[in-house]
């Protein structure tokens, strides 16, 4: 039997959301595929200031996930490859919760939302960049219908990292 996935919510990102985004984020667990150390505030003043822009010019961005409560529990969406190296021009889907949110489903139901939002936004395909080790986002990509075109390694981890691709 298929689990129903949970009711989530987007929002542009809030100044205010930096801080909560900061805060959910400053676990280890959580940071382990993204440097492994939690950021400074300033990297989400940034990334959510960043994430305004993307929405008012592209009309998608990372935005704030809310679950049916309206709690932020983390961001899902999509930006454009800023990187100088891996999949240079594309468009990226990507996820990050809060820890005690993980395993019920938020990510996978945000991101069939974001595919339908960045798909009605004129974007033709997307990519999503996951770390080789992630067996959590690996089934994410899984359950979008994604493929693994590319492994790179990344250039100051060392590490492998899978690109995976969807037409939409």
């Amino acid at each position: 039997m298929t689990r129903a996935l949970p009711v989530v919510r987007f929002r542009v990102p809030t100044h205010e959301d930096a801080v909560v985004w900061h805060r959910l984020f400053a676990d280890p667990e959580v940071m382990e595929f993204q440097g492994g150390r939690p950021a400074e505030l300033s990297v989400y003043e940034e990334l959510t200031a960043r994430q305004r822009r993307h929405d008012a010019e592209r009309g998608f961005c990372l935005w704030t996930l809310l679950d049916g409560a309206d709690e932020v529990i983390g961001f899902t969406g999509a930006q454009p490859w800023e990187r100088d190296w891996g999949p240079v021009g594309e468009t990226e889907i990507g996820w990050r919760l809060g820890r005690r949110f993980w395993g019920r489903g938020y990510v996978t139901a945000a991101a069939r939302q974001t595919l339908e939002r960045v798909r009605a936004a004129g974007v033709a395909d997307v990519v999503a960049m996951v770390d080789a080790r992630n067996a959590r986002s690996i089934a994410v990509t899984r359950c979008l219908g994604m493929r693994l075109a590319e492994t790179y390694t990344t250039p100051v981890s060392r590490r492998k990292g899978h690109c995976y691709r969807l037409a939409l």
